[in-house]
Formats: C-alpha cells, sequence, structure tokens
C-alpha cells in the first residue's frame, strides 16, 4: 500500500442532495405516530408528512441540481409554514421536522450578510417557542434544531471556499503560465535576434572581404563559428531560467558588432557600479538597442550612454540614421518586451525619433529601489 498522501484533486468538493434526503429518517417518529393512528385525523397528517417530505427533496433537489435558487428558497419557504403549521395541529410528534427544516435552511439560504446562522437561530427560537407553549422539552428542542442546521450551514460555507480556493489557485497557475511563455518568447526574441543579426553582418562582411583578403574573411568565419556557440550557450541557459547578461559584456559586443556593420560607436559610463539585477535589465536594453540599430537605423554613427547617480539608473542609445516614420509610434516585439521588462520595476522605456534625423531609445530604472526582474 502507497504511503503517498491523497492530492487535493483527489476529493470531491461538491455537495450531492443523496446524504440530505438520508436525514429525512428523523422524521421516522413522526411517521410511526401517523401509522399508529396517534396523530388525528390520520389522513391530515399523512398528506401534511408526505408534502413536507416532497417540499424538503424538491428545496434541496432544486438548489443542488438545478442550481435554481429562487424557486428554491420558495420551496423552503413553504416548507417552514408547513413545518410550523404541522407542529401547532398535530404537538409535539412532529418536533422533529423543526431539525430539518433547520438542514435545509443552512444548506439553502444564501451566505450574504451571515444569513443562514441568523435563519437558523430563528427556526430554533420559534420550535423552542413552540415547545414552551405545548408543555415539551424546551432545551432539546431548540439545540437539537440549531446545532443541525448550524453544522450544515458551516460545512456548506466550508466547501463554498474550498472550491473558490481551488478556482483561484487554477487561475494562478494558468497565469503562471501565461507570464511564463511571455517571459520565455521576449528572452528568445532578445537572444535569437540580436544573435542573428551579427550573424548576417558577419556573413556580409565575408563577402565583401573574401575576393581580396581571404584572412579577414577566415576571421569572420571563425566569429560566425565563435557567435554560433555562444549563441547556443545562451539559448541553454535561457531554457533553465539561469541567464544574466550584465552591461559591461553587451556593450563590448555592442562595440565590436557595430564596427563590424561599418557603425562607428561611442560608449560613455557614468557614475558607480550598477546593482545585479539593474545591470541585468539594462543588459537587455543595450542588446536590443543595438539589434535594432543594426537592422533598421541604417545609422553611420552610435552613441551609448550608461549612467548611475543618485535619482535614476539609465542608458541611451543614439543614432543618427533614418528613424521612425513620420507620426508613426516606435513598436516591435524587441521594444514591447523590453517595456513590460521594466514596468515590473517602475522603470520606463522611451523610444522616438530624433529631431535632425536617428533615433533614441532611453530605459531608466529608480536609483533607490530594489530592483528585480518579473519572471
Amino acid at each position: 500500500m502507497s504511503g503517498k498522501a491523497p492530492s487535493h484533486e483527489q476529493f470531491d468538493t461538491q455537495l450531492t442532495p443523496l446524504p440530505f434526503y438520508f436525514w429525512l429518517v428523523i422524521a421516522t417518529g413522526t411517521a410511526s405516530g401517523v401509522l399508529d393512528g396517534d396523530l388525528q385525523p390520520t389522513w391530515l397528517a399523512g398528506l401534511g408528512l408526505t408534502a413536507f417530505a416532497v417540499l424538503d427533496v424538491v428545496a434541496i433537489h432544486l438548489h443542488l441540481r438545478r442550481q435554481a435558487q429562487v424557486p428554491a428558497l420558495v420551496a423552503l419557504v413553504a416548507l417552514a409554514a408547513l413545518t410550523v403549521a404541522m407542529n401547532a395541529g398535530f404537538g409535539p410528534d412532529t418536533d422533529p421536522l423543526f431539525a430539518l427544516l433547520s438542514i435545509a435552511c443552512g444548506l439553502i439560504v444564501p451566505w450574504r450578510y451571515f444569513l443562514p446562522p441568523i435563519v437558523v437561530g430563528a427556526v430554533s427560537g420559534v420550535a423552542a417557542l413552540m415547545a414552551w407553549w405545548q408543555g415539551g422539552d424546551v432545551f432539546t428542542l431548540w439545540y437539537g434544531s440549531l446545532s443541525a442546521g448550524i453544522v450544515v450551514a458551516i460545512l456548506t460555507r466550508l466547501m463554498a471556499v474550498i472550491n473558490e480556493l481551488r478556482d483561484a489557485r487554477e487561475e494562478l497557475a494558468r497565469h503562471a503560465v501565461v507570464e511564463e511563455r511571455l517571459r520565455f518568447s521576449r528572452d528568445l526574441h532578445d537572444l535569437l535576434g540580436h544573435t542573428l543579426s551579427v550573424i548576417v553582418v558577419k556573413a556580409e562582411g565575408i563577402r565583401r572581404v573574401a575576393p581580396r583578403d581571404p584572412g579577414v574573411a577566415e576571421r569572420f568565419a571563425g566569429d560566425i563559428e565563435e557567435i554560433g556557440r555562444e549563441a547556443l550557450r545562451e539559448v541553454r541557459e535561457a531554457v533553465t531560467g539561469y541567464r544574466e547578461s550584465g552591461v559591461a559584456a553587451e556593450l563590448d559586443k555592442s562595440f565590436e558588432t557595430l564596427r563590424d556593420a561599418g557603425i562607428e560607436c561611442v560608449i560613455r559610463q557614468s557614475g558607480t557600479a550598477l546593482p545585479a539585477d539593474a545591470d541585468t535589465l539594462l543588459g537587455w536594453v543595450i542588446r536590443e538597442g543595438v539589434t535594432n540599430v543594426i537592422r533598421h537605423s541604417g545609422a553611420g554613427r552610435c552613441e551609448i550612454d550608461v549612467r548611475n547617480d543618485d535619482h535614476e539608473l539609465s542608458v541611451e542609445i543614439r543614432d543618427d540614421g533614418r528613424g521612425a516614420p513620420d507620426g508613426e509610434e516606435p513598436s516591435g516585439n524587441g521594444l514591447r518586451g523590453l517595456r513590460e521588462r521594466l514596468a515590473a520595476t517602475d522603470g520606463i522605456v522611451q523610444a522616438s525619433s530624433r529631431r535632425g534625423g536617428g533615433f533614441r531609445l532611453r530605459a531608466t530604472l529608480p536609483a533607490h529601489r530594489p530592483v528585480k526582474e518579473k519572471a
């Protein structure tokens, strides 16, 4: 026999009507009185008891099977009226009907404004009042009716809360999957987009210089091989969720890549060293920004400024290329991914064309609060 504890999914938290139908056995004492002729007129007592059982079953069925709350409440009101009438007409022999009524109230009355305990308390109070009027056992009838209804009301509420928690857990799990897919798609876009752009630049360099300088072409081919191996390593690390690429490493790669693409690169850094999490985020910004410069700008010069001062951490990338088409908001999967990454840490990404031509990408993070990339 396995010692593994059953998971939550193995338990059915949906209430079924059959156990509540079973509690009609409480009325067997009243039924015996009808059959023995103790309740007169017998035919009226039997008709009333039959009507009680039918109303009880119908109310529970409508509530649990049909999810028809209003008809179930109507049947419950009729059941309450019949219970009081039966007890007033036939005396203490019908006292068990109050316990059944209390059970039905605890099950069917909706949990608004703490209504089930209030209604169950009212039913038990009426039962106690009727018992006092008829000279019966007031405490026993009051306590039996109250405890039966309260237990069912608490059980019903507990099952509802368990279902709500299970739904919430499933929704959180679905949300986590969606977030992880978005994160993974951003990582792959940033990784492969940049790497393929570099490979294209290197390949174009080989095509240009191969006829006149095989040595340089061979160096470019070696670079492509090295870049491919590095890309493979980075993709593997991204898949396992451990990839980190800081500003310094990205600046080195960007300088070489821009130079090979025939774009002059100027890099400026000021301030103290970046915090580790901010270093990773701003490294992504440099990677995406330089990739866009190489792919789309047609620029001859690119400037990269990295700053860490008392107010903010920032990276700004400027080029003298074509810029964005007039009247169009710069967009794309890369920029959208950057905005999502930085928004999770109260960061801001700004992208716009420059006056006189060119494009500007600026990303800022707050300086005096911990920065943690959203997974």
